[in-house]
């Protein structure tokens, strides 16, 4: 087993004038061939400004950051500080021109470097606004 992996970022979260925007860096540009088929991602970024020794030891947390709730391992939460800053987000496409996807919302920081996308299919399609490419 390998004790470590090396990660690089693909892109970055652009938030500006009540936009957001996934930035696709040059490099990677030819994997968003067919993107535009579809009407949700997932996209998997960093939680950058929680990345310190300390922050990757803590395995308890009170969710939502309020000591009301019970101390909770953070493999049961969405909380930003865990062994690996692995965040996940599923989110609707609005646009897609060229290295730029315009999402409609994503709990990421402003300069979030993006780790991966992928596209959102899901098991049934149950609600009318999900959008698939043919071959799915």
């Amino acid at each position: 087993m390998t004790d470590s992996f090396l990660v690089f970022p693909i892109g970055v979260i652009e938030k500006l004038n009540e936009k957001t925007h996934i930035r696709i860096y040059d490099a990677f540009i030819d994997g968003l061939l067919g993107i535009e088929e579809f009407s949700h991602i997932h996209v998997l970024y960093w939680f950058h400004k929680n990345d310190t020794p300390e922050n990757r030891k803590m395995l308890q947390v009170h969710p939502r950051k309020d000591n009301k709730n019970p101390l909770t391992g953070v493999f049961a939460t969405h909380s930003p500080l865990r062994p690996n800053l692995i965040a996940l987000t599923l989110c609707k496409i609005i646009s897609v021109q060229g290295n730029h996807i315009e999402i409609e919302t994503i709990d990421a920081l402003d300069g979030s470097p993006v780790i991966d996308i992928k596209a959102y299919i899901p098991i049934e399609i149950q609600n009318s606004d999900i959008r698939l490419p043919g071959w799915v």
